[in-house]
């Protein structure tokens, strides 16, 4: 598939904007290292990273003046789901906000709507990942592992970039994180590592799926098409027919998983051990969140060009 940077845009920005909030939902319930303009903070940029997201989606229509279509089939489509949870997921943000402003932030009530922000947002994000997990055409998303993916580079930004937030308004170099933070955010960056390279090894360097063989019927043995029905490139072969080199796509994996997962672990484990010292805590956080941000931003670029559409079949792809 061809990989569209609006989307790509798209996804990775409101997943650390949904991610963040997660994060500052969690944190509210339990009233754990929470100030009221970290509160005010993170709502704020968790805000703005969503209303990017959803804006830079847009770019993507070819008439944007029809998007209000895709909240019409909220029964059968996973896009028009996605569309309308974000929609109602901002008057409980809003709310959110105006509560940390107004230092109204405790009680029942409180601990009620940061549930319904964290089941908002990770409903949400659900939705974007099934909007292509739920594609039977492509292989490598209709698989399980697309949504969580989807779901765990959520959560893992988002709470890295709590962290990074929350060390802003840090009394002091000594007073930086609440202790066990540092260790959740490895827990998570580990978790969310595992099950990408799960996706790596089952799906994308996986056999099975259609064949030219299987798509003709005409048996699993080797068919080869004597015409493939075009000349020259069509809306089909550039967008659902993108090729890149084999060994430039091994590269961009190693190195969208070094930096969205390893360099961020191992800056985390250095932390917890305390081969870090204070005055470096936040240059490590920095760099971690950086990293993680280059690195998703290319993973969700590759999520796209390891995709195969079926239809490849018929324009001379042995299979998919």
């Amino acid at each position: 598939m061809h990989p569209s940077l609006s989307i790509i845009f798209f996804t990775v920005l409101s997943g650390f904007g949904y991610g963040l909030f997660m994060s500052l939902a969690v944190a509210g319930v339990f009233h754990e290292g929470f100030s009221a303009r970290l509160g005010i903070t993170g709502s704020l940029v968790g805000l703005v990273l969503v209303t990017a997201g959803l804006l830079s989606s847009t770019l993507h229509l070819a008439n944007p003046k029809n998007a209000w279509r895709a909240f019409s089939r909220f029964r059968t489509s996973w896009l028009s789901r996605e569309g309308v949870l974000a929609i109602v997921f901002y008057p409980p943000a809003l709310a959110y906000l105006g509560g940390w402003w107004s230092g109204v932030h405790d009680g029942f009530w409180w601990s009620a709507l940061s549930l319904l922000i964290f089941v908002l947002a990770l409903a949400t994000v659900f939705s974007t990942g099934m909007i292509y997990g739920c594609l039977k055409t492509i292989r490598q998303w209709c698989t399980p592992l697309t949504p969580a993916n989807y779901i765990l580079l959520a959560i893992m930004s988002g709470f890295v970039l709590f962290l990074f937030l929350h060390l802003l308004y840090a009394d002091g170099p000594g007073e930086n994180l609440p202790a066990g933070f540092i260790a959740i955010a490895g827990f998570l960056v580990a978790l969310a590592g595992a099950v990408k390279l799960a996706y790596y090894i089952l799906i994308i360097g996986g056999s099975g799926g259609p064949t030219a063989g299987t798509a003709t019927g005409l048996g699993p043995g080797g068919v080869r098409l004597l015409d493939v029905g075009h000349t020259a490139g069509t809306f089909l072969t550039d967008e659902f027919g993108y090729r890149l080199a084999a060994k430039r796509l091994a590269l961009l994996r190693a190195l969208s998983f070094a930096l969205a997962f390893v360099v961020p672990l191992l800056l985390f484990a250095a932390l917890v051990l305390g081969m870090v010292a204070d005055r470096a805590v936040g240059a490590a956080l920095a760099m971690a969140l950086g990293t993680m941000f280059v690195g998703v931003f290319i993973e969700r670029w590759l999520f796209f060009a390891d995709a195969r559409h079926v239809v490849n079949l018929y324009h001379g792809a042995q299979k998919t």
